[in-house]
């Protein structure tokens, strides 16, 4: 098949979030398979910045915003340790800045003007891509509008008007909403306006629009597929999506094992594997004495990773931190988020120094340090499409201690006298900071057991790769392609 992947951040080139990483790791295994992809995503400053080699096409053409034409550039480039292409669309009023979506924590005023353009530069970048495209794969809002444009204004276009578009959710309270007049940016007509298409309580809803249009979607776990359909979770889109419900597909992502692989991991002091842990213990010393924390190697270490937010279950974990402390335990955190977590945990790095290493930074060395130096990881999350971090946490041997949603649910099997044999962490339903005390209770007895061992290997021997996942995106888009030819065909019937 020929795959045209379209997305606003890719790693290594530019990265926000987890969107980054499956940008920069599906596309190359769907190669790996056997099929022609190429990646499409903006020249943004922190591409450039990135030191990454990047070559001109010596292609540019126009893309009309609204009744303006805006010159594109098209560069191009490769995914690292892969020949598969990603072209960058350049245009830097829109894309040179700091940030890739906002400045000093605010959205950038013309947001939507930004990735029209984008999503409409993508298909005309495909006709200069490919010769054959059989599917266009979007991601987020910020590509959303390419299958509203595919079924609309490209429509009759011989290579656009042919394809198949896939547009995958991978955070659905991120939806591109944007003032009514905004629509007039689309260059679409007015009467797409409306409360099955584009229109949500009077304002243009990017995402929404995808979502009606696309041939197939997609989220990042069966779970979230779920749950998006419901009023709890389906941030004011669950009507939509729910008349979605047959073309909508959950898949998980997979992670990089050349990257995160205690095996061959670079950024660790030891290496180590199911049949020799020896390493595992050395990673724990060095995570405890980077943090500042008594080198024991008997006392249970808890980790954590993550952004300081609400959703990630920071609230619970607020709640209970001073109980927790109380434990002969040890707790290791890093990452940034909300200010008043960040005085919550700081106040605990006073409070606890033999206890608690706080780190409120980004740190990519630290964070595979604490994924090996754990012996848990915590993930109380309110709601996880996905999530990487408790793949990651198994394949290290760091016991996952996570709330039972979205991907979490679909990863980790609840360790009970029932699942003994099959358990590979700790879950919880109920989002109360007591839940969450009463499981970490419940892991911490069963640490001081013999059956922890059983579990820490059964979680490292499993596979969560992305050769996995890559052959059931594969299988939506042959589903996506079968389903829009019987419906060409049945077009071309009618009189």
């Amino acid at each position: 098949m020929h795959i045209l992947f379209a997305t606003p951040e890719a790693a290594p080139f530019a990265k926000t979030g987890g969107l980054a990483d499956v940008s920069g790791a599906l596309p190359r295994h769907l190669h790996d398979l056997g099929h022609n992809v190429a990646v499409i995503m903006p020249y943004f400053k922190m591409v450039r910045d990135s030191g990454a080699s990047v070559q001109p096409t010596g292609d540019e053409f126009s893309v009309p915003v609204g009744q303006v034409p805006r010159k594109a550039t098209l560069l191009r480039s490769h995914l690292p340790g892969s020949d598969t292409p990603v072209f960058f669309i350049q245009h830097d009023p829109y894309f040179d800045r700091d940030g890739l979506y906002t400045e000093q924590g605010l959205d950038f005023k013309d947001n939507c003007e930004r990735f029209v353009f984008f999503s409409r530069a993508i298909l005309e970048a495909a006709k200069r891509i490919f010769d054959t495209l059989d599917v266009v794969h979007c991601n987020d809002w910020q590509t959303a509008l390419a299958p509203v444009y595919m079924k609309t204004l490209y429509a009759d276009d011989p290579l656009i008007g042919k394809a198949a578009s896939v547009l995958s959710i991978h955070n659905l309270a991120y939806q591109g909403l944007f003032w009514h007049w905004d629509m007039r940016l689309t260059g679409l007509d007015w009467s797409l306006f409306n409360w099955k298409q584009l229109e949500y309580f009077g304002k243009l809803n990017v995402l929404k629009g995808g979502i009606a249009f696309a041939d197939s979607i997609s989220t990042v776990s069966k779970r979230y597929a779920q749950e998006i359909q419901t009023s709890e979770f389906g941030v004011g889109l669950d009507p939509v999506i729910r008349t979605r419900a047959a073309d909508l597909y959950g898949i998980l992502n997979g992670i990089d094992y050349n990257v995160w692989n205690p095996e061959i991991d670079k950024l660790l002091p030891a290496h180590y594997s199911p049949s020799d842990l020896a390493g595992k213990a050395a990673c724990k010393a060095e995570l405890q004495k980077r943090c500042g924390l008594p080198q024991r190697p008997d006392v249970p270490l808890m980790g954590a990773v993550s952004r300081l937010d609400k959703q990630k279950g920071f609230d619970l974990l607020a709640d209970i931190i001073d109980d927790l402390m109380q434990e002969d335990v040890q707790f290791v955190l890093l990452g940034t988020g909300d200010p008043k977590y960040h005085a919550i945990f700081e106040t605990i790095k006073l409070d606890y120094p033999q206890k608690a290493g706080i780190n409120l930074a980004f740190n990519n060395a630290l964070a595979h340090l604490i994924e090996a130096g754990s012996d848990m990881f915590l993930m109380p999350s309110r709601y996880e499409p996905c999530g990487l971090n408790q793949m990651y946490s198994l394949k290290y041997g760091s016991v996952p201690v996570v709330r039972a949603t979205g991907g979490l649910a679909d990863t980790i099997t609840d360790y009970s006298e029932q699942t003994r044999e099959t358990a590979n962490g700790f879950s919880f339903e109920e989002y109360t900071p007591r839940a969450l005390l009463n499981t970490i209770k419940h892991a911490l007895a069963v640490y001081r057991t013999p059956e922890w061992r059983k579990l820490m290997l059964r979680g490292m021997q499993q596979d969560w790769s992305w050769t996995r996942s890559a052959a059931e995106y594969i299988e939506m888009y042959k589903k996506t392609i079968a389903k829009i030819g019987k419906r060409h065909t049945v077009e071309a019937r009618q009189p």
